[in-house]
């Protein structure tokens, strides 16, 4: 499901992904959106300072994700549920 984005340098709209466990690593989270199709490209993103969580760039990854959380990348976003 996707909804809109209203702040400034957001992606146009946040797509929701339902987690069932506490928490997500991110590199795995970014697998599991599609963002990427492997850890390698997941671990070449983070450390190139490519990855916003929560608005924020995260450089770590292994950060966990917990639901609330927003991932974005190449003007797409993605919200753990």
């Amino acid at each position: 499901m996707t909804f809109p984005c209203f702040w400034k340098g957001a992606a146009e709209f946040v797509e929701k992904i339902k987690i069932e466990t506490e928490f997500i690593r991110l590199d795995s989270f970014l697998k599991l959106s599609g963002m990427v199709d492997t850890g390698g490209q997941a671990k070449f993103l983070i450390q190139g300072g490519e990855v916003l969580v929560n608005r924020e760039t995260c450089l770590m990854r292994g950060k966990k994700l917990r639901p609330g959380d927003t991932v974005s990348y190449a003007g797409k976003e993605f919200q753990v549920e």
